[in-house]
């Protein structure tokens, strides 16, 4: 809420932002006030964003903002035809929600003006930076007029973006937007296993579930297709969200997921940042993410909007390194759980897992959250309706 007045009034602004706290709705709010008071038909405010999923998101959520005023918006992205952006943009419109490699294209190829820029979002710049995009948003600063408002939000602040913030911010105010991190409302356990394991518990652990929607997160795009055909084939309701898919296939994953047409959406990383699924109960990290961000990426698609959620992870003892990382930065030991009639085949899940550390506090966040990590390692893992299968 505080982005708000500060943009309406024309300060830029550095938004500190988890997803799923109504971020959008504080650069989209003011952005509307200053377009409905200007000419129409020129590209006015530009919004950078990382994934077409997000951009979708964005327009849509521009589009019912804006419902009753002649406002126009388009998405910009590669994977589709150029064909539907290029007539928008000779239409006009005056919001380009946009991905940075396709906007880089068009503006190279004369396609689209960007002198009229008013406004500029830079959102989840954190993960644009992860994906590379650097160069090419420096590329398209360069084309901006140098008067423009800058409306900044990371989720997280590592060095490259606080330089990139510092060169292109004026005297912004910094804003904490969001009542609650989604760590502070997702439970966390750990399942120790092998590889071998990993198929057969995940099964188990389904089995033993009445759920909700559940993301199942894998580190690779040939792992995360392999898993989603093998719990296909097993009669659960599931898709695939990777980034070598086609973009309508991906349409119709994100779509069949939040609408209940599937009960389970394997992803990688390409899914943990900007989807707007709010009822999403549990989050299973099939494989542990390489660092400690993109863990806290992946379970802040549980718990949103004051929901609370759990984050289960199968881990190795490959992972004790990692787990610790994570454990460190929660500032909580993740409890540790054993499947109990699960046939482990000689593996001794009390004491082959990942490795409690004697260096973090003692106390667990889930006192203050209602008991939701089980004081009892039978405990079945969630409430709500059962995954079925077909």
């Amino acid at each position: 809420a505080d982005a708000i007045p500060a943009a309406i009034e024309g300060r830029d602004v550095l938004g500190l932002a988890q997803t799923g706290t109504g971020k959008t709705a504080a650069f989209l709010l003011p952005i509307l006030q200053r377009l409905l008071q200007g000419e129409l038909g020129d590209v006015r405010a530009l919004v950078i964003c990382p994934t077409r999923e997000l951009a979708d998101q964005i327009e849509k959520e521009f589009k019912l903002l804006g419902a009753h005023t002649d406002l126009a918006c388009v998405t910009i992205y590669g994977g589709v035809g150029k064909g539907p952006q290029l007539r928008a943009l000779e239409k006009g419109v005056e919001l380009v929600v946009a991905c940075p490699g396709r906007l880089l294209d068009h503006w190279r190829e004369g396609d689209i003006d960007l002198s009229w820029v008013e406004t500029l979002v830079l959102d989840e710049a954190d993960r644009m930076c992860d994906m590379g995009f650097l160069p090419d948003i420096r590329r398209i600063l360069e084309a901006l007029p140098a008067d423009r408002q800058t409306l900044f939000f990371s989720a997280t602040m590592p060095g490259e973006i606080r330089m990139l913030a510092d060169s292109i911010l004026r005297d912004p105010i910094t804003v904490q937007i969001g009542e609650s991190a989604p760590a502070e409302t997702v439970s966390h356990a750990l399942y120790p296993c092998n590889e071998r394991l990993k198929p057969a518990m995940l099964d188990a652990m389904l089995e033993r579930t009445a759920t909700g929607r559940t993301l199942i997160f894998c580190r690779t795009r040939d792992r995360c297709q392999s898993l989603a055909t093998d719990l296909g084939r097993r009669g659960y309701k599931v898709a695939a969200l990777q980034g070598d898919m086609p973009q309508g296939a991906r349409k119709e994953a994100l779509e069949g997921f939040r609408k209940g047409r599937y009960d389970l959406l394997v992803a990688t990383d390409i899914a943990a940042r900007g989807l707007d699924i709010s009822d999403v109960t549990h989050v299973i990290n099939y494989d542990i993410p390489e660092n400690v961000d993109a863990y806290t990426h992946r379970i802040g698609r549980t718990g949103r909007a004051k929901r609370t959620g759990e984050a289960l992870t199968l881990a190795t003892q490959a992972d004790e390194q990692l787990v610790t990382r994570i454990e460190y930065v929660l500032g909580e030991k993740i409890e540790r759980r054993v499947l109990e009639g699960f046939d482990y085949g000689g593996y001794d899940a009390e004491n082959q897992g990942p490795k409690l550390s004697d260096k973090l506090p003692q106390h667990s966040r889930s006192d203050h959250r209602g008991g939701m990590n089980a004081p009892d390692k039978r405990r079945k893992f969630n409430r709500g309706r059962r995954i079925s299968r077909r």
